[in-house]
Parts: C-alpha cells; structure tokens; sequence
C-alpha cells in the first residue's frame, strides 16, 4: 500500500501551547485527513534520536520506503542534531539515514523552515565562541537540506531571500483549525471591545504602543474597551509603573488559555496583532493570527509585510503602522466594514488557509497530481 511519511526530528508536544508546538500537532491531523482520503498510510517518526532509528529501522525492515510517495519534515529553532534531551545526539546519524535513503529510492522530501533568527544579531542572545558555533552548525544544517530537499516550505515568501539552500521554496504559513467557523451576528459594541493574546515582556509585540493607542482613543470619554490575555508569571514579572499603564478602567487583564479562551473570544468584537515593523518580524506570521480568524474574529494588525499580505487576502481586517495614532485610526477604519470583515473570514478563510489545506498544498508542491 503506498504511503506517507512524517518525520518529525524531535518528541511532539502531547498538549501543545506555543504556535512552534501547535503546528507539527495540526499537520499529523492534516496528514491523516489526506493520507484517509486518498486511501494511502501514514507513517510517523518522531521522538529521540534513539526512539527514531526503532521506528525507522522498522520501515526498513518492512520495506514501506518503496512505496512512499513524499515525506514531509519540520525542523525546530536549533539545529535539527540537538534535538535530543541535553542537546546531546544519542544516533547523530539518523537524520541523513532516513533522508539519504529516500532520496536514493526516489521519494521527494520537504522540510519546514521555522525561522532564521540566528541570523539576526539583535535577536541571537548568544555571544562570542558559542555563538560562532552554533552558527556554524545552523549554517551546516542549510547544506545538509540543500542536499536532500525537494522543497523547503516557510512561514512566509518574504522570509526565503534570509534561506540560503538552494532549493524550491514554498510559502507554507499557519493554518486555521478545520471547523465550523461562528461569527455572531452581532454589530459592534458601543463601546467596542478588542482583544490583545500574547507576550507582555517584550515592546516588539507592540503591547506598550497598543496600551498607548487606547489611552489616547479614550482620553474624553470610553469609547473602546481592551482585553489582554497573557501568562500569569509575566505579568508578575513587570515594573509596579508598566502594571500601572495596564490598571485603567477600560483594560480587562485575565491569565486564561483552552476552553476559557475561546469562551472570551466570543465576548470581544475585533482582535489585535500591534508587532512593531522589523525585518524579522516583516516575515513572520504569528499563530495567533489564525487563531483569531478561526474564532472569527476580525483583526488590526500593523503592517508587517507577511501579516499584511495574509490579512489584505480576504480582506480580514484593518492594517495599520505601527505608532499609538495608527493603531486609532484603525479601530476606527474597522468599524463601517467590520460585517464584511466578519462575513469574509466565515465565507473564505479555511477554504484557503485551514491546516488540512496546508496539507494539501504540501502534497501538491512535492508530487503535483500524482498518486
């Protein structure tokens, strides 16, 4: 029976949090859907190095690479061999294993390419002598997929001119869960309501300028009130002035995820996504952008390249720069559209953009129409 394969060079979360957890969880879910509907099995190698040379020793043994079809990969935000608990590769040698044996056999290969910070000196925390070696394996780990790869897929095109392997390349960004999409019906609220989920420690999320905007949209009067939802622990963390800029009585602090979250989603009107402009953030697309449009949420976001071109596509929302008077400006450039805003994301958001679509265009970029 001809197959699949996903090889996932680390252990994969059992209950995911971070977008970088969530996403390798919701393409085995894609793949099963894909691999059900065109009759095919599904293979998954993850784990340690150890836990993947059992598993892999044992599709050997059955021979199931002579009818693998493609595989896909994903790698993480350290070199692909040190993964392993420790940092320290039990089987260093797996990895080109499994890749060098299905590229011998004719099986196309793709990989994930989560990020380039390391390539960003005001993003790599790391100094000196291990900075240079670990640049020098992230650099080793490019060569080793511009050996093997077919494709390397990206959270966004913008980020392929910072992937130095020389391959095709595939935009490939987060995915939408597949479900039934509600928006209410509801016009917007008087005063309105948005909602910020995310860091609170760092101003590149663009929080302080976002607490800003607010302060000076309400400063006669309410006009617009401000959930923030963030981790408990960082909250404690912050200076007793930055609590302060959040204890205003038009901001709703609440440390909720899961069930809870999603409960709150359905009592705001629109949603946030307030990153300062940066090149780095210029091709990043955070996970909580299609969260938000899978809880049907309209978005303000500024007008970072990648967020902007997902957004514009619909359109889902309203983009801004990156400044207090922006950001009002688009609070209130969202409010005339906001029913079409809404009735885009429930008409055409996971027809284009729900993870088992992501699948899909995987599959088509390493095979085309064969089966």
């Amino acid at each position: 029976m001809k197959n699949i394969i996903i090889y996932y060079p680390f252990t994969v979360a059992a209950n995911p949090k971070s977008g970088s957890a969530i996403r390798p969880v919701e393409m085995i879910k894609a793949f099963e859907a894909y691999a059900k509907k065109n009759d095919l099995e599904l293979h998954i190698i993850s784990g340690t190095s150890t836990e993947r040379r059992q598993q892999w020793n044992k599709l050997v043994e059955e021979k199931k690479y002579e009818q693998t079809l493609f595989c896909y990969s994903e790698n993480q935000t350290i070199p692909l061999w040190l993964t392993d608990p420790g940092h320290i590769p039990k089987d260093w040698k797996i990895d080109k294993d499994v890749f060098q044996t299905l590229k011998k056999h004719h099986v196309p290969i793709g990989v994930f390419y989560r990020d380039v910070y390391w390539k960003f000196d005001e993003l790599y925390s790391l100094k000196g002598l291990k900075k240079f070696i670990m640049q020098t394996i992230y650099k080793k780990e490019e060569k080793f997929y511009g050996k093997y790869m077919h494709t390397i897929f990206l959270p966004s095109d913008a980020m392929g001119k910072y992937v130095n392997i020389n391959t095709a390349k595939m935009a490939l960004p987060p995915g939408g869960r597949f479900t039934e999409i509600k928006t209410n019906s509801n016009a917007i609220g008087k005063p309105f309501k948005g909602i910020y989920v995310g860091g609170i420690n760092n101003d590149d999320y663009g929080l302080p300028t976002l607490v800003e905007s607010f302060a000076l949209l309400n400063k006669d009067g309410i006009k617009g009130e401000l959930v923030i939802v963030c981790r408990e622990d960082e909250y404690t963390e912050l200076s007793d002035s930055d609590k302060e800029k959040l204890a205003k009585p038009y901001i709703d602090l609440k440390h909720v995820s899961g069930a809870e979250l999603q409960q709150v989603y359905t009592e705001v009107d629109f949603a946030f996504i307030p990153r300062k402009r940066s090149i780095y953030n210029d091709f990043a697309v955070p996970i909580k952008l299609v969260e938000y449009l899978t809880a049907g949420l309209p978005i303000i976001a500024t007008n970072c390249s990648a967020q902007e071109d997902f957004i514009l596509s619909g359109p889902y929302g309203v983009i801004t720069e990156d400044d207090a008077a922006s950001l009002v400006q688009g609070m209130q450039d969202i409010q005339p559209h906001f029913e079409t805003y809404k009735r885009n994301i429930e008409q055409s958001f996971l027809q284009q953009h729900a993870w088992n679509e992501r699948a899909e265009q995987a599959a088509q970029a390493l095979i085309g129409g064969q089966q």
